[in-house]
Protein backbone atom coordinates (compact mmCIF):
# COMPACT_ATOMS: atom_id res chain seq x y z
CA UNK A 1 0.00 0.00 0.00
CA UNK A 2 0.91 3.64 -0.41
CA UNK A 3 0.77 5.49 2.90
CA UNK A 4 -0.57 9.00 2.48
CA UNK A 5 -1.63 11.60 5.01
CA UNK A 6 -5.01 11.98 3.33
CA UNK A 7 -3.54 13.74 0.32
CA UNK A 8 -4.99 14.09 -3.14
CA UNK A 9 -5.08 11.02 -5.32
CA UNK A 10 -5.43 12.68 -8.69
CA UNK A 11 -7.51 15.36 -7.00
CA UNK A 12 -9.91 17.40 -9.08
CA UNK A 13 -9.44 20.36 -6.79
CA UNK A 14 -8.18 23.88 -7.19
CA UNK A 15 -4.74 24.60 -5.85
CA UNK A 16 -3.94 28.26 -5.96
CA UNK A 17 -7.30 29.49 -7.28
CA UNK A 18 -7.68 32.92 -5.76
CA UNK A 19 -10.29 33.49 -3.09
CA UNK A 20 -9.84 37.11 -2.14
CA UNK A 21 -11.34 39.25 0.57
CA UNK A 22 -11.72 42.71 -0.94
CA UNK A 23 -12.02 44.04 2.59
CA UNK A 24 -11.04 41.20 4.86
CA UNK A 25 -12.33 40.84 8.39
CA UNK A 26 -8.81 40.46 9.66
CA UNK A 27 -7.65 39.99 13.23
CA UNK A 28 -7.07 43.14 15.17
CA UNK A 29 -3.29 43.68 15.20
CA UNK A 30 -3.27 44.31 18.95
CA UNK A 31 -6.17 42.48 20.53
CA UNK A 32 -6.06 38.75 21.11
CA UNK A 33 -9.11 36.55 20.58
CA UNK A 34 -11.37 36.34 23.58
CA UNK A 35 -13.98 33.79 24.51
CA UNK A 36 -17.62 34.41 25.21
CA UNK A 37 -20.55 36.24 23.76
CA UNK A 38 -22.98 35.34 21.03
CA UNK A 39 -23.33 36.41 17.43
CA UNK A 40 -26.41 36.90 15.23
CA UNK A 41 -26.17 35.82 11.61
CA UNK A 42 -28.87 37.20 9.27
CA UNK A 43 -29.34 34.15 7.07
CA UNK A 44 -31.14 34.11 3.71
CA UNK A 45 -33.20 30.94 4.16
CA UNK A 46 -33.78 28.21 6.70
CA UNK A 47 -32.62 24.61 6.22
CA UNK A 48 -35.20 21.97 5.35
CA UNK A 49 -33.39 19.38 7.42
CA UNK A 50 -30.16 18.91 9.36
CA UNK A 51 -29.79 15.27 8.36
CA UNK A 52 -26.44 15.53 6.57
CA UNK A 53 -27.02 12.70 4.10
CA UNK A 54 -29.85 14.53 2.35
CA UNK A 55 -28.63 18.16 2.33
CA UNK A 56 -27.39 19.78 -0.87
CA UNK A 57 -27.84 23.55 -0.84
CA UNK A 58 -25.75 26.36 0.57
CA UNK A 59 -27.92 27.24 3.55
CA UNK A 60 -27.92 23.63 4.73
CA UNK A 61 -24.24 23.07 3.97
CA UNK A 62 -23.21 26.05 6.11
CA UNK A 63 -25.11 24.81 9.16
CA UNK A 64 -24.51 21.07 8.83
CA UNK A 65 -20.74 21.39 8.45
CA UNK A 66 -20.57 23.25 11.78
CA UNK A 67 -22.27 20.32 13.53
CA UNK A 68 -20.88 17.23 11.80
CA UNK A 69 -17.50 15.97 10.58
CA UNK A 70 -16.33 13.29 8.17
CA UNK A 71 -13.29 11.04 7.76
CA UNK A 72 -11.69 13.48 5.37
CA UNK A 73 -12.79 17.05 4.76
CA UNK A 74 -12.52 19.86 2.29
CA UNK A 75 -9.32 21.80 2.93
CA UNK A 76 -8.75 25.52 2.48
CA UNK A 77 -7.20 24.77 -0.93
CA UNK A 78 -10.00 22.25 -1.75
CA UNK A 79 -7.80 19.19 -1.29
CA UNK A 80 -8.85 16.23 0.87
CA UNK A 81 -7.51 16.85 4.36
CA UNK A 82 -7.49 14.82 7.60
CA UNK A 83 -10.53 15.20 9.82
CA UNK A 84 -11.89 12.28 11.87
CA UNK A 85 -9.31 10.06 10.16
CA UNK A 86 -5.73 10.93 11.01
CA UNK A 87 -4.41 8.90 8.09
CA UNK A 88 -5.56 7.19 4.91
CA UNK A 89 -3.72 4.35 3.17
CA UNK A 90 -4.56 3.92 -0.49
CA UNK A 91 -3.66 0.81 -2.46
CA UNK A 92 -1.75 1.30 -5.76
CA UNK A 93 -4.81 0.30 -7.79
CA UNK A 94 -7.03 2.71 -5.82
CA UNK A 95 -9.38 -0.07 -4.76
CA UNK A 96 -8.66 -0.35 -1.02
CA UNK A 97 -8.80 2.61 1.38
CA UNK A 98 -7.76 2.15 5.02
CA UNK A 99 -8.59 4.92 7.49
CA UNK A 100 -6.98 5.26 10.90
CA UNK A 101 -9.39 7.06 13.21
CA UNK A 102 -8.43 9.65 15.79
CA UNK A 103 -8.73 8.42 19.37
CA UNK A 104 -10.94 10.07 21.94
CA UNK A 105 -13.31 11.88 19.55
CA UNK A 106 -16.65 12.46 21.26
CA UNK A 107 -20.11 12.79 19.82
CA UNK A 108 -22.22 15.63 21.16
CA UNK A 109 -24.10 13.11 23.33
CA UNK A 110 -20.82 12.20 25.10
CA UNK A 111 -20.25 8.85 23.38
CA UNK A 112 -16.79 8.09 21.92
CA UNK A 113 -16.67 7.60 18.15
CA UNK A 114 -15.29 4.27 16.90
CA UNK A 115 -15.17 2.27 13.68
CA UNK A 116 -18.60 0.82 14.51
CA UNK A 117 -20.10 4.29 14.14
CA UNK A 118 -18.26 4.85 10.88
CA UNK A 119 -19.52 1.55 9.48
CA UNK A 120 -23.11 2.28 10.50
CA UNK A 121 -22.86 5.75 8.99
CA UNK A 122 -21.73 4.47 5.60
CA UNK A 123 -24.45 1.82 5.65
CA UNK A 124 -27.11 4.42 6.42
CA UNK A 125 -25.73 6.72 3.71
CA UNK A 126 -26.17 3.95 1.15
CA UNK A 127 -29.75 3.44 2.34
CA UNK A 128 -31.05 7.02 2.46
CA UNK A 129 -28.86 9.53 0.59
CA UNK A 130 -29.79 10.79 -2.88
CA UNK A 131 -26.04 10.60 -3.46
CA UNK A 132 -25.84 6.89 -2.56
CA UNK A 133 -24.58 6.26 -6.11
CA UNK A 134 -21.22 7.59 -4.89
CA UNK A 135 -20.86 4.34 -2.91
CA UNK A 136 -22.23 2.04 -5.62
CA UNK A 137 -18.71 0.82 -6.33
CA UNK A 138 -18.16 -0.38 -2.75
CA UNK A 139 -17.52 -4.13 -2.47
CA UNK A 140 -17.42 -4.19 1.31
CA UNK A 141 -16.29 -2.66 4.59
CA UNK A 142 -14.00 -3.95 7.33
CA UNK A 143 -13.52 -2.86 10.95
CA UNK A 144 -10.48 -4.86 12.13
CA UNK A 145 -10.28 -2.84 15.36
CA UNK A 146 -12.15 0.09 16.99
CA UNK A 147 -9.92 2.67 15.29
CA UNK A 148 -9.54 1.23 11.78
CA UNK A 149 -12.06 1.39 8.97
CA UNK A 150 -11.47 -0.17 5.54
CA UNK A 151 -13.40 0.39 2.31
CA UNK A 152 -12.95 -2.13 -0.51
CA UNK A 153 -14.06 -1.11 -3.99
CA UNK A 154 -15.14 -3.35 -6.87
CA UNK A 155 -12.96 -1.40 -9.28
CA UNK A 156 -10.49 1.46 -9.49
CA UNK A 157 -11.66 4.88 -8.33
CA UNK A 158 -8.86 7.39 -8.59
CA UNK A 159 -11.03 10.15 -7.12
CA UNK A 160 -12.49 8.30 -4.14
CA UNK A 161 -10.86 10.46 -1.46
CA UNK A 162 -12.17 13.50 -3.30
CA UNK A 163 -15.63 11.93 -3.32
CA UNK A 164 -15.49 11.53 0.47
CA UNK A 165 -14.51 15.14 1.17
CA UNK A 166 -17.74 16.56 -0.27
CA UNK A 167 -19.54 19.21 1.82
CA UNK A 168 -22.74 18.56 -0.17
CA UNK A 169 -24.45 15.28 0.81
CA UNK A 170 -21.48 14.99 3.21
CA UNK A 171 -20.25 11.63 4.50
CA UNK A 172 -20.70 12.79 8.09
CA UNK A 173 -20.18 10.30 10.90
CA UNK A 174 -23.20 9.80 13.13
CA UNK A 175 -23.62 7.57 16.20
CA UNK A 176 -24.31 3.97 15.19
CA UNK A 177 -27.71 4.22 16.90
CA UNK A 178 -28.87 6.42 14.00
CA UNK A 179 -28.28 3.70 11.41
CA UNK A 180 -31.92 2.77 10.81
CA UNK A 181 -33.36 6.28 10.89
CA UNK A 182 -35.26 7.28 7.76
CA UNK A 183 -34.00 10.02 5.45
CA UNK A 184 -34.34 13.38 7.20
CA UNK A 185 -35.12 11.77 10.56
CA UNK A 186 -31.67 11.40 12.14
CA UNK A 187 -31.14 13.00 15.53
CA UNK A 188 -28.86 16.04 15.25
CA UNK A 189 -25.76 14.55 16.90
CA UNK A 190 -22.34 15.09 15.37
CA UNK A 191 -18.73 15.43 16.43
CA UNK A 192 -18.35 19.05 15.31
CA UNK A 193 -17.42 22.12 17.35
CA UNK A 194 -20.97 23.50 17.43
CA UNK A 195 -24.11 21.63 18.49
CA UNK A 196 -27.76 22.35 17.85
CA UNK A 197 -29.57 24.45 20.43
CA UNK A 198 -33.01 25.80 19.57
CA UNK A 199 -34.50 25.39 16.08
CA UNK A 200 -37.71 27.14 15.03
CA UNK A 201 -38.15 26.38 11.34
CA UNK A 202 -38.53 29.43 9.07
CA UNK A 203 -37.65 31.68 12.01
CA UNK A 204 -34.25 30.93 13.54
CA UNK A 205 -31.90 28.32 14.87
CA UNK A 206 -29.14 28.51 17.43
CA UNK A 207 -25.84 26.64 17.48
CA UNK A 208 -23.95 26.42 20.77
CA UNK A 209 -20.31 25.67 21.48
CA UNK A 210 -19.72 21.97 22.12
CA UNK A 211 -17.40 22.03 25.10
CA UNK A 212 -16.53 18.37 24.66
CA UNK A 213 -15.21 18.92 21.14
CA UNK A 214 -12.02 17.00 20.27
CA UNK A 215 -9.67 19.39 18.50
CA UNK A 216 -7.43 17.74 15.90
CA UNK A 217 -4.01 17.89 17.61
CA UNK A 218 -2.13 17.69 14.31
CA UNK A 219 -3.84 20.73 12.78
CA UNK A 220 -2.05 24.07 12.88
CA UNK A 221 -4.95 26.42 12.10
CA UNK A 222 -7.87 27.03 9.79
CA UNK A 223 -8.01 24.52 6.95
CA UNK A 224 -11.39 24.62 5.23
CA UNK A 225 -13.80 22.21 6.90
CA UNK A 226 -10.80 20.41 8.42
CA UNK A 227 -8.03 21.98 10.53
CA UNK A 228 -8.03 23.35 14.06
CA UNK A 229 -11.53 24.39 15.07
CA UNK A 230 -11.32 26.64 18.10
CA UNK A 231 -14.69 28.09 19.08
CA UNK A 232 -14.60 31.33 21.05
CA UNK A 233 -18.29 32.20 20.80
CA UNK A 234 -20.83 30.77 23.23
CA UNK A 235 -23.49 30.65 20.54
CA UNK A 236 -24.43 31.66 16.99
CA UNK A 237 -28.05 32.50 16.23
CA UNK A 238 -29.13 32.14 12.59
CA UNK A 239 -32.07 34.48 11.94
CA UNK A 240 -33.96 33.68 8.75
CA UNK A 241 -34.22 36.94 6.78
CA UNK A 242 -34.93 36.22 3.09
CA UNK A 243 -34.81 39.80 1.76
CA UNK A 244 -31.27 41.29 1.31
CA UNK A 245 -32.33 44.84 2.22
CA UNK A 246 -33.82 43.53 5.46
CA UNK A 247 -30.56 41.74 6.26
CA UNK A 248 -28.61 44.97 5.72
CA UNK A 249 -31.12 46.84 7.89
CA UNK A 250 -30.59 44.29 10.63
CA UNK A 251 -26.83 44.98 10.53
CA UNK A 252 -27.36 48.74 10.57
CA UNK A 253 -29.70 48.56 13.56
CA UNK A 254 -27.50 46.18 15.54
CA UNK A 255 -29.98 43.34 15.17
CA UNK A 256 -27.41 41.23 13.34
CA UNK A 257 -23.62 40.95 13.32
CA UNK A 258 -23.03 39.08 10.04
CA UNK A 259 -24.91 38.53 6.80
CA UNK A 260 -24.14 36.93 3.45
CA UNK A 261 -25.36 36.57 -0.14
CA UNK A 262 -25.71 40.31 -0.61
CA UNK A 263 -26.19 41.64 -4.18
CA UNK A 264 -23.32 43.70 -5.57
CA UNK A 265 -25.46 46.80 -6.09
CA UNK A 266 -26.59 46.74 -2.47
CA UNK A 267 -23.08 46.14 -1.14
CA UNK A 268 -21.82 49.18 -3.10
CA UNK A 269 -24.41 51.37 -1.40
CA UNK A 270 -23.24 50.41 2.08
CA UNK A 271 -19.49 50.00 1.47
CA UNK A 272 -17.56 52.54 3.53
CA UNK A 273 -20.42 53.19 5.92
CA UNK A 274 -19.58 52.91 9.62
CA UNK A 275 -20.34 49.45 10.92
CA UNK A 276 -20.07 47.77 7.52
CA UNK A 277 -17.16 45.47 6.70
CA UNK A 278 -17.70 44.20 3.15
CA UNK A 279 -16.01 40.94 2.22
CA UNK A 280 -16.01 39.69 -1.36
CA UNK A 281 -15.21 36.09 -2.36
CA UNK A 282 -14.54 35.03 -5.95
CA UNK A 283 -15.15 32.62 -7.45
CA UNK A 284 -18.24 31.85 -5.44
CA UNK A 285 -20.66 29.88 -7.57
CA UNK A 286 -21.76 29.10 -11.10
CA UNK A 287 -25.28 29.78 -12.30
CA UNK A 288 -26.96 27.10 -14.41
CA UNK A 289 -30.46 26.51 -15.79
CA UNK A 290 -31.76 22.91 -15.74
CA UNK A 291 -34.14 21.61 -18.38
CA UNK A 292 -36.60 18.85 -17.43
CA UNK A 293 -36.36 16.01 -19.95
CA UNK A 294 -39.57 14.25 -18.90
CA UNK A 295 -42.12 17.06 -18.98
CA UNK A 296 -43.73 18.32 -22.20
CA UNK A 297 -42.44 20.15 -24.21
CA UNK A 298 -38.83 20.01 -22.96
CA UNK A 299 -38.94 16.22 -23.25
CA UNK A 300 -38.21 17.02 -26.91
CA UNK A 301 -34.47 17.52 -27.48
CA UNK A 302 -35.12 20.01 -30.27
CA UNK A 303 -37.19 22.19 -27.93
CA UNK A 304 -34.41 22.07 -25.31
CA UNK A 305 -31.91 23.06 -28.00
CA UNK A 306 -34.23 25.90 -29.08
CA UNK A 307 -34.18 27.22 -25.51
CA UNK A 308 -30.40 26.91 -25.55
CA UNK A 309 -30.22 28.80 -28.86
CA UNK A 310 -32.51 31.61 -27.66
CA UNK A 311 -30.58 32.34 -24.46
CA UNK A 312 -28.03 35.16 -24.34
CA UNK A 313 -25.87 35.22 -21.23
CA UNK A 314 -24.78 38.88 -21.15
CA UNK A 315 -28.30 40.22 -20.52
CA UNK A 316 -28.82 37.65 -17.79
CA UNK A 317 -25.51 38.35 -16.09
CA UNK A 318 -26.19 42.09 -16.15
CA UNK A 319 -29.56 41.46 -14.50
CA UNK A 320 -27.91 39.45 -11.73
CA UNK A 321 -26.28 42.51 -10.23
CA UNK A 322 -23.38 40.33 -9.12
CA UNK A 323 -19.62 40.16 -9.54
CA UNK A 324 -19.67 37.89 -12.57
CA UNK A 325 -17.60 36.53 -15.45
CA UNK A 326 -18.41 34.68 -18.66
CA UNK A 327 -17.51 30.99 -18.70
CA UNK A 328 -19.22 28.23 -20.66
CA UNK A 329 -17.72 25.32 -18.72
CA UNK A 330 -18.50 23.51 -15.48
CA UNK A 331 -14.92 24.06 -14.27
CA UNK A 332 -13.08 27.32 -13.62
CA UNK A 333 -10.25 28.62 -15.85
CA UNK A 334 -6.87 27.71 -14.40
CA UNK A 335 -8.07 24.52 -12.75
CA UNK A 336 -7.01 20.98 -13.74
CA UNK A 337 -10.32 20.10 -15.41
CA UNK A 338 -10.88 23.24 -17.45
CA UNK A 339 -10.88 22.20 -21.12
CA UNK A 340 -8.40 24.31 -23.13
CA UNK A 341 -9.14 25.76 -26.54
CA UNK A 342 -12.67 26.64 -27.51
CA UNK A 343 -14.86 23.55 -27.09
CA UNK A 344 -18.28 23.74 -28.71
CA UNK A 345 -20.35 23.62 -25.52
CA UNK A 346 -23.13 25.72 -27.13
CA UNK A 347 -22.46 28.63 -24.80
CA UNK A 348 -24.23 31.94 -25.35
CA UNK A 349 -25.74 30.97 -28.72
CA UNK A 350 -28.07 33.99 -28.55
CA UNK A 351 -29.64 33.30 -31.95
CA UNK A 352 -33.40 33.90 -32.09
CA UNK A 353 -33.67 32.78 -35.73
CA UNK A 354 -31.96 29.48 -34.93
CA UNK A 355 -34.29 28.97 -31.96
CA UNK A 356 -37.36 29.55 -34.16
CA UNK A 357 -36.08 27.07 -36.74
CA UNK A 358 -35.50 24.41 -34.08
CA UNK A 359 -39.02 24.95 -32.71
CA UNK A 360 -40.49 24.50 -36.17
CA UNK A 361 -38.45 21.34 -36.67
CA UNK A 362 -39.65 20.08 -33.26
CA UNK A 363 -43.31 20.55 -34.20
CA UNK A 364 -43.80 23.01 -31.35
CA UNK A 365 -47.32 24.43 -31.24
CA UNK A 366 -47.27 26.80 -28.29
CA UNK A 367 -47.15 24.29 -25.45
CA UNK A 368 -46.53 26.10 -22.17
CA UNK A 369 -42.95 26.18 -20.89
CA UNK A 370 -42.90 26.68 -17.11
CA UNK A 371 -39.89 28.51 -15.64
CA UNK A 372 -39.85 27.81 -11.92
CA UNK A 373 -37.85 30.26 -9.81
CA UNK A 374 -37.62 31.73 -6.33
CA UNK A 375 -37.83 35.38 -5.22
CA UNK A 376 -35.85 34.38 -2.09
CA UNK A 377 -32.76 35.22 -4.16
CA UNK A 378 -33.17 38.29 -6.34
CA UNK A 379 -30.57 37.02 -8.81
CA UNK A 380 -32.57 33.82 -9.36
CA UNK A 381 -35.74 35.74 -10.11
CA UNK A 382 -34.02 38.37 -12.28
CA UNK A 383 -32.14 35.79 -14.36
CA UNK A 384 -35.34 33.83 -14.93
CA UNK A 385 -37.28 36.92 -15.98
CA UNK A 386 -34.64 37.83 -18.56
CA UNK A 387 -34.58 34.28 -19.94
CA UNK A 388 -38.37 34.34 -20.23
CA UNK A 389 -38.12 37.41 -22.48
CA UNK A 390 -35.53 35.67 -24.67
CA UNK A 391 -37.83 32.67 -25.06
CA UNK A 392 -40.88 34.82 -25.81
CA UNK A 393 -38.90 36.57 -28.56
CA UNK A 394 -38.35 33.15 -30.16
CA UNK A 395 -42.08 32.41 -30.06
CA UNK A 396 -42.34 30.27 -26.93
CA UNK A 397 -45.33 30.30 -24.59
CA UNK A 398 -43.70 30.98 -21.23
CA UNK A 399 -45.00 31.03 -17.67
CA UNK A 400 -42.79 32.19 -14.78
CA UNK A 401 -43.70 30.31 -11.59
CA UNK A 402 -42.27 31.92 -8.41
CA UNK A 403 -42.08 29.59 -5.38
CA UNK A 404 -40.21 29.61 -2.08
CA UNK A 405 -36.61 28.40 -2.02
CA UNK A 406 -37.22 25.06 -0.34
CA UNK A 407 -39.93 24.07 -2.84
CA UNK A 408 -37.73 25.21 -5.72
CA UNK A 409 -34.81 23.12 -4.45
CA UNK A 410 -36.97 20.07 -3.69
CA UNK A 411 -38.79 20.18 -7.03
CA UNK A 412 -35.55 20.55 -8.98
CA UNK A 413 -33.98 17.50 -7.37
CA UNK A 414 -37.12 15.35 -7.42
CA UNK A 415 -38.36 16.40 -10.85
CA UNK A 416 -41.77 17.25 -9.36
CA UNK A 417 -43.71 20.52 -9.59
CA UNK A 418 -44.59 20.51 -13.29
CA UNK A 419 -41.70 22.75 -14.31
CA UNK A 420 -39.66 22.74 -17.52
CA UNK A 421 -36.76 25.04 -16.65
CA UNK A 422 -35.31 25.76 -13.22
CA UNK A 423 -32.32 27.80 -12.11
CA UNK A 424 -29.75 27.05 -9.43
CA UNK A 425 -26.28 27.99 -8.29
CA UNK A 426 -23.49 25.44 -8.03
CA UNK A 427 -20.83 26.45 -5.53
CA UNK A 428 -18.81 23.43 -4.40
CA UNK A 429 -19.11 21.57 -7.71
CA UNK A 430 -16.95 23.76 -10.00
CA UNK A 431 -14.35 24.23 -7.27
CA UNK A 432 -14.04 20.54 -6.49
CA UNK A 433 -14.27 18.98 -9.93
CA UNK A 434 -15.96 16.09 -11.75
CA UNK A 435 -16.67 13.94 -8.69
CA UNK A 436 -18.61 16.77 -7.06
CA UNK A 437 -20.77 17.31 -10.15
CA UNK A 438 -21.74 13.65 -10.33
CA UNK A 439 -24.81 13.74 -8.02
CA UNK A 440 -26.25 16.60 -10.06
CA UNK A 441 -25.47 15.16 -13.48
CA UNK A 442 -26.33 11.50 -12.98
CA UNK A 443 -28.75 11.25 -10.08
CA UNK A 444 -31.54 13.78 -10.58
CA UNK A 445 -34.57 11.95 -12.01
CA UNK A 446 -34.93 13.85 -15.25
CA UNK A 447 -31.43 12.91 -16.45
CA UNK A 448 -31.07 9.25 -15.47
CA UNK A 449 -30.45 6.50 -17.98
CA UNK A 450 -28.12 8.34 -20.37
CA UNK A 451 -25.63 5.54 -21.09
CA UNK A 452 -23.32 7.81 -23.09
CA UNK A 453 -23.01 10.12 -20.10
CA UNK A 454 -22.62 7.23 -17.66
CA UNK A 455 -19.84 5.68 -19.74
CA UNK A 456 -17.91 8.95 -19.90
CA UNK A 457 -18.26 9.33 -16.14
CA UNK A 458 -17.03 5.79 -15.59
CA UNK A 459 -13.80 6.71 -17.40
CA UNK A 460 -13.44 9.87 -15.28
CA UNK A 461 -13.19 7.70 -12.16
CA UNK A 462 -11.29 4.73 -13.58
CA UNK A 463 -8.47 6.65 -15.29
CA UNK A 464 -5.41 6.58 -13.06
CA UNK A 465 -3.70 9.35 -15.05
CA UNK A 466 -4.87 12.97 -15.06
CA UNK A 467 -4.93 13.39 -18.89
CA UNK A 468 -7.32 10.44 -19.14
CA UNK A 469 -9.63 11.98 -16.56
CA UNK A 470 -9.45 15.37 -18.24
CA UNK A 471 -10.47 13.88 -21.60
CA UNK A 472 -13.36 11.97 -20.05
CA UNK A 473 -14.56 15.07 -18.19
CA UNK A 474 -14.59 17.06 -21.43
CA UNK A 475 -16.76 14.30 -22.94
CA UNK A 476 -19.13 14.48 -19.95
CA UNK A 477 -19.57 18.21 -20.47
CA UNK A 478 -20.00 17.79 -24.21
CA UNK A 479 -22.87 15.36 -23.67
CA UNK A 480 -24.50 17.58 -21.02
CA UNK A 481 -24.53 20.57 -23.35
CA UNK A 482 -25.28 18.65 -26.57
CA UNK A 483 -28.41 17.32 -24.88
CA UNK A 484 -29.13 20.77 -23.41
CA UNK A 485 -29.56 19.31 -19.92
CA UNK A 486 -27.81 22.38 -18.49
CA UNK A 487 -27.69 25.96 -19.79
CA UNK A 488 -24.64 27.66 -18.30
CA UNK A 489 -24.95 31.37 -17.49
CA UNK A 490 -21.62 32.32 -15.89
CA UNK A 491 -19.46 32.49 -12.78
CA UNK A 492 -19.96 34.95 -9.96
CA UNK A 493 -18.73 35.85 -6.50
CA UNK A 494 -20.27 36.05 -3.06
CA UNK A 495 -20.48 39.04 -0.73
CA UNK A 496 -20.54 38.91 3.06
CA UNK A 497 -20.93 41.90 5.37
CA UNK A 498 -20.11 42.03 9.08
CA UNK A 499 -20.02 44.42 11.98
CA UNK A 500 -16.57 45.73 12.99
CA UNK A 501 -17.18 44.02 16.33
CA UNK A 502 -16.67 40.69 14.54
CA UNK A 503 -13.09 39.45 14.08
CA UNK A 504 -11.41 36.70 12.05
CA UNK A 505 -14.35 35.84 9.80
CA UNK A 506 -12.12 34.42 7.08
CA UNK A 507 -13.19 34.66 3.44
CA UNK A 508 -13.69 31.17 2.03
CA UNK A 509 -16.16 28.99 0.12
CA UNK A 510 -18.69 29.17 2.99
CA UNK A 511 -18.93 31.02 6.27
CA UNK A 512 -17.47 29.20 9.30
CA UNK A 513 -17.77 30.38 12.88
CA UNK A 514 -14.85 28.59 14.50
CA UNK A 515 -11.94 30.97 15.07
CA UNK A 516 -14.38 33.90 15.06
CA UNK A 517 -14.65 36.16 18.11
CA UNK A 518 -16.31 39.44 18.93
CA UNK A 519 -15.76 42.55 21.03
Amino acid sequence: MNNVQVQRLGCACVAGLAIVAVLGLARNAVAEPKSGGSLVYAFSSGPRTLDPYVINNTVEIEVVNEIYESLVALGEDYTARPSLASRAEVSPDARRFTFTLRHGVKFQNGKEMTAADVLASFQRYQAVSPNAVALSGVEGYETPDPYTFVIRLKGTNALFLDVLKTPSYPFSILPAEQKDKAAGAADVIGTGPLRLGEWMKDSHLTLRRFDGYSVDPSAQGLDGYAGRKTVYLDAVRYNIVPEPNARIAALQSGGADVTSQIPLSLSKRVAGQPGMQVQQVFPGCQQVFFQHTQNVPTNNLLVRQAVQAAMGVDDIMEALGEVSKRNGQLSYPGTPYFTPGNPNFHYDVNDTAKAKALLQQAGYHGEKIVLQTTPTYSWHLNATLVLSEHLKAAGMNVEVQPVDWNKNSNDRMSGEGGWNISLTNFCSQPLLGPQQWRPFILTIPQMRGDTVLEDAYRRVFESLDLPGRQKAWAEVQQRVFDQAYFLKVGDYGAINIASPKVHDLTAWYNIRFWGVWRD
